[in-house]
């Protein structure tokens, strides 16, 4: 169950992410609320999270999955750089996040 709970703060990350991203071109109640809401999902779904997981493998894999998450949503909606290289140092990221799952038995 803790790495549901981390996969799901992971998510809520990029939301908030891209939230404040959106935040900062003109401010919006909605918006605004949406993004303090997933802020503090966020932190609440890594807390259960750290009940069980290692805190550094915990942290490490979620904001792995935020910095990922909010790369290819900026590579999509914001048209931001999708050269080979960046494409490839992210998927170094996936592998980082699929290795400290798999190497935390």
């Amino acid at each position: 169950m803790a790495w549901l709970y981390l996969v799901i703060a992971g998510l809520l990350e990029v939301v908030w992410a891209i939230g404040m991203k959106q935040l900062g071109k003109v401010w919006n109640w909605w918006v605004g609320t949406g993004t303090l809401a997933a802020m503090l999902l966020s932190f609440y779904f890594l807390a259960l999270a750290l009940r069980t997981l290692p805190v550094g493998t915990a942290y490490a894999v979620w904001t792995g999955i935020g910095a990922v998450g909010v790369a290819v949503l900026g590579i999509i909606v914001f048209q931001e750089s999708s050269s080979p290289t960046r494409l490839l140092f992210l998927a170094l990221i996936v592998i980082g996040i699929i290795g400290l799952k798999f190497s935390n038995k």
